[in-house]
């Protein structure tokens, strides 16, 4: 057994962040995350990885989204990755608005929402560029 197969042995896989037995929190294969974190690489590796999954919960559950452009593309998929999916399916005013390609009806409708006062600037910014399809 080498070195990589025998720690995936003895330390085991959790996916989920666990307290291990001296009560430190880790993750993965015994990652001690209290002391050593993650690196900057490893954080974008992620981020990467859930953005890729926020667009493709987009495609596959609302059939306007390739028909939106890149930037209007990008504010759903914030939206998924800052509240979760759930969430976003919520907002049933500005999907219909979407569907119908009224922007500026799906950027008041973000902005008539707990989400909206609770991150404030962001949705402000966001609502901005959904309603004009581009970022200033």
């Amino acid at each position: 057994m080498d070195l990589i197969e025998r720690i995936k042995h003895y330390e085991g896989l959790r996916l989920k962040p666990y307290q291990c037995p001296v009560g430190k929190w880790t993750i993965g294969y015994g990652r001690n995350l209290e002391d050593r974190g993650i690196t900057e690489q490893e954080a974008l590796f992620l981020l990467h990885n859930d953005l890729a999954e926020c667009a493709d919960l987009c495609r596959k559950n609302f059939a306007f989204f390739e028909n939106l452009s890149q930037m209007r593309q990008g504010v759903l998929i914030e939206m998924v990755y800052n509240m979760g999916f759930s969430k976003v399916k919520e907002f049933k005013k500005m999907l219909l608005a979407l569907q119908g390609y009224d922007y500026e009806r799906a950027a008041q409708e973000m902005l008539d929402s707990a989400w909206a006062r609770q991150v404030k600037s962001r949705a402000k910014k966001l609502s901005m560029i959904m309603k004009r399809g581009w970022d200033i």
